[in-house]
């Protein structure tokens, strides 16, 4: 897709991460970015703002004249986008399992379990989205609310119906986020209800390829949307369906994405249903869907066993932590699967998980970790202290989750998740407002707010914060009014009012 426009660059503060457990601080630093929205320069230091990092700089003119220059620019043809006071760029946020069709739901899971919560919620409405005017109504919804929260980067489940899906991949499109949008695949008679559900396994392939052929007619390279094989669960699909999918994943190198081992209840389902298998992860590696761009959502209760297949065959995790909260199905345990070699990134698994922002579904990672830490990694021996505080992911590890860890789970390292020459200009806005001030005797503060001026939400700063504390208030305290705006591949996909 020949998506141009003007060539920017943005001057100010960046940061990233650099590792798992280090973010990088580029202060009073400058990117540049071509007409294909590919990040072409990164220049650090020197480009503007009073050197301090503050991130307020409005630019220097000679150095961004010299910039232009070593690039063969000229000033009339580029925009140029300067951080505020306390604003900074960090990457988009990547979704790596979300559910656009169960948007609606979003909250509402009462005291049910998985198994159950899909009869009488999930299953339902998304039936009801084979009508189109509905079906627009909720997918225009999600993509926009998970713009908002920054998120540039989704894997999308649609639903069984091939037009809705085709609509969601439309959408996704039109409206700038980078997408993996799947049709559902679910042909069992002995799991899936008669009304929702494919008829058969040939019917379910050749669905599925109508879908994959329809993202290919309206984005023929897959730059911004591509297709995702998407059995739902194994306890869903026939045998000859998932050997299907393998046999078309193999064909056409496409990225799968399914669930595993989510809830107990769902495990011992698939026991029962998989008799010869010798676990959840073994009945996906005998048909064929254990690959290297397989995405497994959830593995909350992996074995030793299955982990060590997981590794070998290059699949992926999404540890979706809000959902698994939400529908108690248990806690997954992200360091213990990376000291396994097992690649992470987060999702935020709407309408199990009740929130379409990435930065919450990163609290949640961090605050799920301690759960871990306090109650063992469920491996029935005693951990020291020291064992047991070496469960807690740290502030930088779980923003590495929700961009460069993303990434690689989604397998776009290459293209998204850092500020690096090469990479695409999928990137946010950043910003917590004027430091709070002084306030009378009375505890009044001395100017009486603007009410017109935008709401910066929740996160107050002083002023004498360090760069790693502001981050730790962001993740802990943040929400989308800190979210100023959005670009996917150099596109402004999103922007809060006042400040397109």
């Amino acid at each position: 897709m020949a998506s141009q426009v003007r060539r920017q660059v943005f001057l100010g503060t960046f940061i990233h991460s650099r590792s798992r457990t280090e973010l990088e601080y580029l202060h009073d630093s400058a990117v540049c970015v071509d007409e294909h929205g590919v990040i072409v320069k990164v220049e650090r230091g020197g480009c503007g703002g009073s050197g301090s990092g503050s991130g307020s700089g409005s630019g220097d003119t000679t150095s961004s004249s010299r910039l232009l220059q070593s690039l063969g620019w000229s000033e009339g043809e580029v925009d140029v986008v300067a951080c505020r006071e306390g604003e900074f760029f960090f990457p988009g946020f990547i979704d790596t399992h979300v559910h656009a069709s169960q948007y609606p739901n979003v909250g509402i899971f009462g005291k049910t379990t998985l198994l159950d919560w899909l009869d009488k919620y999930t299953f339902p409405l998304e039936a009801s989205l084979s009508d189109l005017g509905k079906a627009r109504r909720v997918y225009t919804a999600c993509v926009r609310r998970t713009l908002r929260h920054g998120t540039t980067t989704a894997a999308y489940y649609a639903t069984v119906d091939v037009a809705a899906t085709n609509l969601l991949a439309d959408l996704c499109l039109s409206l700038g986020q980078r997408a993996l949008v799947g049709r559902v695949c679910m042909d069992s008679e002995a799991t899936c209800p008669s009304y929702y559900r494919d008829e058969s396994a040939a019917e379910s392939l050749e669905r599925t390829r109508q879908t994959i052929e329809h993202v290919r007619a309206i984005d023929p390279g897959f730059e911004l949307v591509g297709p995702v094989l998407t059995p739902r669960f194994a306890p869903s699909c026939t045998g000859e369906a998932m050997r299907g999918l393998a046999e078309m994943q193999r064909e056409m190198d496409l990225p799968v994405q399914t669930h595993i081992s989510e809830n107990r209840g769902e495990v011992a389902l698939v026991e029962r249903l998989f008799r010869g298998s010798r676990s959840y992860a073994d009945v996906y590696d005998a048909h064929g869907l254990l690959t290297g761009r397989t995405v497994l959502a959830h593995a909350v209760h992996l074995s030793e066993e299955e982990a060590a297949l997981v590794r070998d065959r290059g699949s992926k995790v999404a540890h979706c932590p809000c959902s698994n909260s939400s529908l108690t199905s248990g806690t997954a345990r992200v360091r213990w699967l990376w000291g396994r070699g097992i690649d992470v990134g987060l999702g935020t698994d709407m309408s199990g998980g009740y929130s379409p922002s990435v930065l919450e579904a990163a609290r949640q990672a961090a605050l799920v970790s301690r759960h871990v830490a306090m109650n063992g990694d469920g491996e029935g021996e005693a951990e020291t202290e020291a064992e047991a505080e070496s469960h807690k992911l740290t502030v930088e590890e779980v923003l590495y989750l929700a961009t460069r860890g993303g990434a690689v789970v989604l397998g776009m390292e290459d293209r998204v998740g850092g500020f690096e020459v090469g990479k695409q200009w999928d990137a946010q806005l950043v910003g917590f407002g004027r430091p709070v001030r002084d306030q009378d005797g009375d505890g009044q503060q001395e100017e009486d707010e603007d009410e017109d001026e935008e709401d910066e939400g929740n996160v107050d700063v002083f002023g004498w914060e360090d760069w790693e504390e502001r981050m730790a208030k962001w993740l802990y305290v943040g929400d989308d009014r800190n979210t100023k705006k959005v670009w996917v591949r150099g596109r402004l996909v999103h922007a809060r009012r006042g400040r397109w």
